[in-house]
């Protein structure tokens, strides 16, 4: 089994137009009108899926929650894909996007992430000046080995890598003499903060899967500053205490992220990080603020593609 590719990614957002002024006016996507259950949709096409725009609280989402609401994978029979990963889902003809059929799978059996197949809907979108296409999908997960069980296992995701991350404190002591001189040692280092992740490709993306390495180095959140490994363990742990796993963040791949986020910031966008820093993958990332994009947290990702061998 191949797996899917991501026929959309479907985002709650506290106000369509700002997110959409966001998406097609600061970062050039193209705008996508889709049929939807409850009227016309906003879409942006960004490489081989979409990014669909729903107001927090409009029917058709899973939550009420500003944020990335849920994904759906593409099947030409969605009842027959959810079958074949032994998923039991409600299918409901013309419920989906653009009038299709589309299966809503169970929390409990995707790891927590809300998750759909859906007929297909052919949405795309051209390589702009500050976005290629998603980079990934930030899930905050509670146990990495269920999450590839499930995505890899019976959703035929193919594992594109696997990292830990961990971020540790080395203390250092010298022994000054006026006779001896000075010596220096390392004391054992000491995690602080750590994170176990996952990448799984569906399409030209990828799904990150990010969990908390160690509950013992959890630690608080500074809300709106550039974060660390420590910080991102934080953020993560905290979700999921809160929420239960899920769908927690987009990535959107661009050729030059200093550029990306210097445009933002002089169009008045509020941001995170102002220059990229130091991310999973070998890459660059930088951060966004939420209450710009309607509630969503979302950053960039610069990085060289790796063939493998």
């Amino acid at each position: 089994m191949d797996g899917y590719d991501l026929a959309y990614v479907a985002l709650a957002v506290r106000d369509v137009q700002a997110a959409s002024d966001l998406l097609g006016g600061d970062l050039g996507l193209e705008r996508l009108s889709i049929a939807g259950p409850g009227g016309v949709v906003t879409a942006y096409g960004v490489g081989g899926t979409a990014l669909a725009l729903f107001e927090v609280g409009d029917p058709f989402l899973n939550s009420e929650r500003a944020g990335v609401d849920h994904i759906a994978f593409t099947a030409e029979d969605p009842r027959a894909a959810a079958e074949a990963g032994g998923f039991s889902g409600s299918a409901t003809p013309g419920a989906g996007l653009a009038g299709g059929e589309q299966v809503t799978l169970e929390r409990q059996a995707t790891a927590g992430v809300a998750t759909r197949f859906t007929a297909p809907l052919n949405l795309y979108g051209p390589v702009t000046r500050r976005v290629e296409r998603i980079d990934h999908l930030g899930i905050a997960s509670a146990d990495n080995r269920i999450a590839e069980a499930v995505f890899a296992g019976r959703i035929g995701l193919p594992v594109e890598s696997r990292q830990t991350d961990m971020e540790v404190r080395i203390a250092v002591e010298s022994f000054t003499s006026d006779k001896y001189g000075v010596v220096y040692r390392n004391r054992p280092p000491e995690p602080v903060g750590g994170l176990r992740v996952s990448f799984l490709t569906t399409g030209d993306c990828e799904l990150e899967f990010l969990q908390n390495f160690d509950t013992r180095h959890s630690t608080e959140v500074q809300h709106g500053t550039s974060g660390n490994t420590k910080q991102d363990q934080g953020a993560i742990g905290g979700y999921v205490a809160k929420y239960g796993a899920g769908l927690y963040h987009i990535a959107l791949k661009t050729p030059d992220i200093d550029e990306a986020l210097a445009h933002l910031g002089a169009r008045g966008c509020r941001l995170i990080d102002k220059q990229g820093r130091p991310g999973s993958r070998q890459a660059l990332i930088g951060f966004v603020h939420p209450a710009a994009f309607g509630g969503v947290l979302m950053h960039f990702v610069q990085r060289e593609e790796l063939n493998d061998a």
